[in-house]
């Protein structure tokens, strides 16, 4: 049976065909010293996640001098990232401490789809984000009026859009894979690549589709980024300033440090070749140590950032507001 054949067939016809209520997930099983250190590595960083990027939301709210684009971008990003964080980590701290490693099919499918929006509404922000940065750089007399307040609503909410409409066609079309009573899926967390290797029908089609995804949220993107900086760093060179240039490049260089964080491990993952073990151990970078790194990469050495959190619970005179 080709797998054209199968996608035709309906939900309920697929569902039967798979005959599996629930996976195992295999993760490092056979290793439980390394369960353990994941265990406490993996709760640290969801601990370090929640604090860092709530206390980026909060602030951002609270100072006016940060409702800036930027700073917008920051929030969704924080957020975008709590929710990608909770939705692996809490799942898989209760796995490594279970005998039985199991979720259900529909807890599977719902994990993937929640998981794949997040992840690529990410790759499409961080993208939004390097525009704005060039706006802010390349057009600073401008700023405000081409990044005004409806077109970094527009910019978020596509981002938003674009992962739950690209992730939902990528879950359908997984949940429609015929999996004869394989259940067993080496890995921390419901992936799409490890549930296609599951499936007892040729894939070939669906590999190379889900290539073809992986090289437009993750490839596009990060040419488009490469493409505003090189505009940047001819800018920056051109300022006059030594403090100038010198703000303007601590400000890129953290965007820069959470693009080659996140984007490089996740290319890695998703255009190499899944036979591997490492990829497992690997993917565990960008969903869940990315997250945690973004708000400390973003706030380590931004000045606004340190003056909003003395003054956090007070309010101090407004610059000029984003409007």
């Amino acid at each position: 049976m080709s797998y054209g054949q199968i996608c035709s067939l309906s939900l309920l016809g697929t569902f039967h065909l798979s005959a599996v209520d629930e996976f195992i997930l295999l993760g490092v099983s056979d290793q439980p010293w390394l369960e353990l250190l994941l265990f406490v590595f993996i709760l640290i960083c969801y601990i370090l996640t929640l604090l860092g990027n709530v206390t980026i939301i909060v602030i951002s709210q609270l100072d006016p001098r940060l409702h800036t684009p930027m700073y917008f971008f920051l929030s969704n990003l924080s957020f975008l990232d709590l929710c990608y964080s909770s939705c692996l980590s809490l799942l898989l701290l209760v796995t490594l401490l279970s005998a039985r490693k199991s979720i259900s099919w529909a807890g599977c499918m719902v994990q993937l789809f929640i998981a794949l929006a997040l992840g690529i509404s990410e790759c499409m922000l961080l993208a939004v984000m390097a525009y704005d940065r060039y706006a802010a750089v390349c057009h600073p007399l401008r700023y405000m009026t081409i990044m005004s307040r409806p077109l970094c609503l527009l910019m978020a909410l596509g981002s938003w859009l674009g992962g739950l409409a690209i992730s939902l066609a990528q879950t359908m079309m997984t949940m429609q894979l015929p999996l004869c009573g394989q259940n067993l899926i080496d890995h921390f967390f419901c992936d799409q690549p490890a549930l296609i290797k599951l499936a007892c029908v040729d894939t070939s089609f669906m590999e190379t589709e889900l290539f073809l995804i992986s090289v437009l949220v993750l490839v596009v993107p990060v040419s488009l980024i490469l493409v505003s900086y090189s505009y940047i760093g001819v800018a920056v060179l051109r300022i006059r300033s030594a403090e100038g240039r010198r703000k303007t490049f601590n400000t890129c260089a953290s965007h820069l440090a959470v693009v080659s964080l996140f984007f490089g491990t996740a290319i890695y993952v998703y255009l190499q070749p899944q036979s591997r073990s490492e990829i497992k151990i690997i993917s565990l970078f960008y969903t869940l140590v990315t997250p945690m790194l973004n708000p400390l990469i973003y706030t380590l050495r931004n000045k606004e950032v340190h003056r909003a959190l003395r003054k956090v619970l007070g309010i101090t005179p407004t610059t000029k507001a984003w409007g």
